[in-house]
């Protein structure tokens, strides 16, 4: 009896003793412990989407990518697969399983070290959540302990949903939904038993079981959850055999971020990143709604392509890529396999010459056979910048410019006819008809937006943005030479001038006393024309008679008008700024435009329309309000006179549209830039073309050559969407006929004549006493301009 009660004391104290041990140790942990409730307030990295007008998604900013989704948004076989996988007694335990505990202390006891930690869901999203992954006893019992506290704090669906939307599952991938669309190009509401099963695989070890990466080690885990899902009775044998015979397809959702319209998306993530910093634009899970469309960002892009293509063609061939020797050809072939089905009409590629003659070059291109005949290599001159193209001898012989090893870029032209093999139809017998092709090293943009709203249509910023992320619509200030034109004529407009104002077009000098410097200007084709309208000096862009404008009016007049229609640059106190020497942004230029195209206010370009935040609450809205700048009658009358250019100047290609349009050329010395915007009431675009290191482009390759080609190539492929529409005439406007030559009014049966809008009681009240003598045009029409130039080349 007495060592009875010995051991009894003994055990007694020891289990006092092991309580108060295990006591202090769970208050020595417990008071390190972060706040489970916090995980209530689910708020994990999401994807931030940007929209489309249409709803298409144009682009996705992310650090990890994740999408949110509740339990209902995903397949229950897809929960039924984690469960079997991760954590069958999930609704049975409050937390912590002993029995995955045992089995877990049993495998670390013998391997001699913690080598797997029997976690349930919930400490898995503790451990996710709120603490360190490091293998120790002190975290697991840290885990084990907030694992039982969210138990009693959440829901058990609350707690799965967090977790479905948590894990990691490889490529980048997290979250169910997001591995749905990474490894089967679907949403996980739509995922089959055995996708589901390999999705369920993967927590284990994401990245080596990365199905695109070990197909075999994630077709193995992909088996023992399928099975774990029949032991449990999950799933019959049925349902067993048809999910394990099932192939493995994976593929990948598509993402049209930097695809379509790269440049617009690229401007609308650093105005997001602007007004919401890094952090929330790439974790927020924001929805951003855009004004464009991917048929304007599509038509956009690839004329400015084109137009780029065919101004490098104009400057004659550089030369071919590389000529490489006979023994590196083979291993250049092996690298340009082509399936055929692949190269569509129009598509470039690279291949290599292997014998020229006159009339043309055969070349290789993997396993085929192509031509490129002579006839495709006749813009590829030798360069001479004093001289425009068509001044230069067209290429009629191919050993000219071609020579075998050579490798170029071609475009596919004509297939060959399939010609059957073995009851296979193969392309490989035949020959592939190729044109000669040539990468430009210029630079352009194109900005379209509608003047009624701000809307941006569309944006593209160069020729591949894959090559160049800089932005030469937004980014790039560049001189805007006579498109600047229309700023100094409004002014005048509101200082004495009328359209039918006659000013001398003669001879200038300036003379800066302070540099101790003259500068004389003149005209692009050379010559003076005497007495001109205020109409023709715009229409037919005489700097001469812009800078005798300018003078009169004064500098400060012309910068302030500037301002007025939102242009911030810094401009100097010099007569240049009128004939548009001020470098400027593509977009400020459409800004300033889209006042002409209005009633006389502008509006500020918006790419933004709203922002919502992961919940879809709104979080920022952009409600675009008119900026007062200029009269209506003053907008109207400026938007008339560039119509005129349209239908009588050097915005003649615009005509191609048969609608109602305004328009502006701008071309700065030595065809350094060119510049085209053009506008209807409905639609106002801007195309700008130059050297990112600004050179002469070569002769002729002005406004009206180099950019009015994209603007009508832009909206010829967009026009169809849009009535037609005119310019609306405000009610304080007149229009007059009048004398071409003296600027008053015609008076009936007088020749030469044109009818011109004013504002009320500016009209010309004298008419003219010159005599009908001669029939000459009567638009106005006289001496050659730039127009009359191209005219004779086209």
């Amino acid at each position: 009896m007495k060592y009875l009660k010995i051991f009894s004391i003994l055990f007694f104290v020891l289990i006092l003793a092991a309580t108060a041990a295990g006591i202090g140790l769970y208050k020595w942990v417990a008071d390190d412990l972060p706040d489970y409730r916090t995980i209530s307030d689910y708020n994990p990295p999401l994807v931030t989407k940007v929209l489309t007008r249409d709803g298409d998604v144009l682009g996705q900013f992310y650090r990890e990518k994740r999408y949110l989704v509740s339990l209902d948004e995903i397949a229950p076989v897809a929960v039924k697969a984690f469960l079997a996988s991760e954590d069958a007694r999930f609704y049975e335990h409050e937390g912590v399983s002993m029995l995955g505990v045992a089995r877990a202390a049993i495998q670390n006891f013998k391997a001699g070290e913690i080598v797997q930690g029997g976690s349930t869901i919930t400490q898995q999203v503790i451990k996710s959540l709120l603490l360190t992954p490091e293998r120790s006893y002190t975290r697991k019992l840290k885990e084990a302990i907030l694992a039982y506290r969210l138990e009693n704090h959440l829901t058990k669906d609350e707690i799965l949903t967090i977790y479905m939307n948590q894990i990691f599952l490889g490529s980048r991938a997290y979250g169910v939904e997001a591995a749905s669309r990474e490894y089967f190009g679907k949403h996980a509401q739509e995922l089959n038993l055995a996708e589901a099963a390999l999705l369920a695989a993967l927590p284990k070890a994401p990245s080596r079981l990365n199905p695109y990466r070990n197909p075999q080690g994630a077709r193995h885990r992909q088996m023992y959850v399928l099975s774990r899902m029949l032991n449990l009775g999950w799933i019959d044998e049925e349902e067993y055999q048809e999910a394990v015979s099932e192939p493995l397809e994976l593929q990948r959702m598509p993402d049209p971020s930097w695809q379509v319209g790269p440049y617009y998306l690229e401007e609308v993530r650093r105005r997001l990143i602007a007004m919401f910093g890094e952090d929330k634009v790439y974790e927020g899970g924001l929805v951003v709604q855009t004004p464009t469309s991917f048929k304007h960002l599509d038509a956009a892009q690839n004329a400015l392509r084109r137009g780029l293509e065919d101004s490098a063609k104009r400057r004659g061939w550089r030369g071919p890529l590389d000529n490489i020797e006979p023994e590196m050809q083979q291993g250049f072939l092996m690298q340009q396999i082509l399936d055929p089905e692949d190269l569509a009409k129009g598509q470039w590629t690279k291949v290599l010459v292997t014998d020229v003659q006159i009339s043309g070059a055969d070349v290789r291109l993997g396993d085929f056979q192509g031509r490129i005949d002579v006839s495709t290599m006749e813009w590829a001159r030798t360069p001479d910048p004093s001289r425009a193209p068509e001044e230069v001898r067209a290429i009629r012989d191919a050993t000219r410019i071609l020579e075998p090893g050579d490798i170029v870029w071609a475009s596919l032209q004509q297939k060959p006819q399939p010609q059957e093999k073995n009851g296979e139809e193969d392309t490989r017998t035949g020959i592939w008809e190729l044109a000669l092709e040539q990468k430009p090293e210029i630079q352009g943009a194109v900005y379209s937006m509608d003047p009624r709203t701000g809307d941006v249509l569309a944006l593209a910023g160069g020729y591949n943005f894959h090559q160049s992320h800089f932005n030469r619509a937004t980014q790039a200030r560049r001189q805007p030479g006579s498109a600047f034109k229309p700023i100094v004529y409004s002014a005048a407009l509101d200082n004495g001038y009328t359209s039918a104002s006659i000013v001398l077009d003669a001879p200038f000098v300036y003379d800066d006393h302070q540099t101790l410097t003259s500068w004389r200007p003149s005209n692009f084709e050379g010559v003076f024309h005497g007495p001109t309208l205020i109409r023709d000096a715009l229409v037919k862009s005489r700097n001469l008679v812009t800078i005798r404008v300018a003078q009169n009016l004064g500098v400060n007049e012309l910068i302030d008008r500037s301002r007025s229609l939102g242009i911030q640059e810094e401009f100097p106190s010099d007569l240049t700024i009128s004939l548009g020497s001020v470098p400027i942004t593509l977009e400020d230029m459409c800004q300033a435009f889209s006042a002409f195209a209005r009633d006389g206010s502008y509006v500020v370009p918006r790419l933004i329309i709203s922002v919502s935040d992961s919940w879809g609450q709104l979080i920022y809205e952009n409600n675009t309000q008119p900026v007062e700048a200029i009269s209506h009658e003053n907008a109207y009358i400026i938007t008339n006179l560039l119509q005129e250019v349209v239908a009588d100047g050097t915005g003649w290609r615009a005509r191609v549209l048969g609608r109602p349009v305004a328009g502006k050329t701008g071309t700065t010395n030595q065809q350094k830039d060119a510049w085209y915007l053009g506008y209807s009431p409905y639609l106002l675009t801007g195309v700008y073309v130059g050297f990112d290191h600004p050179e002469p482009m070569g002769r002729f390759e002005t406004g009206a050559r180099a950019a009015s080609p994209i603007w009508v190539d832009y909206r010829k492929q967009v026009e169809d969407d849009y009535p037609v529409q005119d310019f609306q005439r405000p009610p304080g406007i007149v229009t007059a006929r009048i004398d071409a030559e003296s600027g008053l009014l015609a008076p009936s049966g007088m020749d030469n004549t044109i009818f011109l809008p004013f504002k009320a009681g500016t009209e010309p009240t004298r008419k003219s006493a010159r005599a009908a003598t001669s029939r000459e045009d009567s638009s106005g029409r006289s001496g050659s301009t730039e127009e009359d130039l191209l005219m004779q080349i086209y």
